[in-house]
């Protein structure tokens, strides 16, 4: 792996932990061990850095959807899909995502465009998982654009409500994406 990997991932981490909003490069710089001459000589700006952070943090929540087992049936699936929001490396990776929306980068350049990009390869590995649970390829895509606006609004409802209720609107929506499955 060469140093501007090395880096990426370290500020990949950081961030995770510490938050997108309010990120400046010195004090980044001086938690991950490097300064911000460095950060900008592999990277060029703060806008690049932050871009190619959102794209390697996709990239993680990728792998870890793709690494989820199949399990019997859309319903089924999607729940277990919320579980696995709940745990890392998903939760930091949705985390981020929603950080980096709530800021206004997602719908401008530079970030527009790897952020369009990073949610098609995301809803395409939506789209895998979810057929290996059963859902029919031709009306995957129909059942990607419910569950994940729909599990994206329940992650930001994390702060607000208690859990039990959410696994409760959670299965609701499994239930419809189910049906859209089961759809003649």
């Amino acid at each position: 792996m060469n140093r501007r990997e090395e880096l990426l991932d370290q500020v990949v981490d950081h961030v995770r932990e510490h938050g997108l909003i309010g990120l400046t490069l010195r004090p980044l710089a001086k938690a991950i061990g490097t300064s911000d001459r460095m950060l900008l000589y592999h990277f060029t700006s703060r806008d690049a850095l932050v871009t190619a952070v959102i794209a390697r943090s996709e990239d993680r929540a990728i792998a870890a959807v793709d690494a989820l087992e199949g399990v019997s049936g859309v319903r089924a699936g999607v729940n277990a899909l919320w579980r696995a929001y709940q745990t890392e490396p998903l939760h930091a990776c949705l985390d981020l995502y929603v950080q980096a929306a709530a800021t206004g980068l997602i719908g401008q350049e530079p970030y527009l465009s790897v952020v369009r990009e990073a949610n098609e390869r995301w809803a395409a590995a939506l789209r895998r998982y979810l057929v290996r649970c059963g859902a029919p390829p031709e009306r995957v895509a129909r059942i990607v654009t419910l569950v994940d606006s729909s599990l994206y609004g329940f992650q930001l409802d994390l702060a607000t409500d208690r859990a039990e209720e959410l696994a409760r609107g959670v299965d609701d929506l499994a239930a419809a994406a189910q049906a859209l499955a089961d759809q003649p």
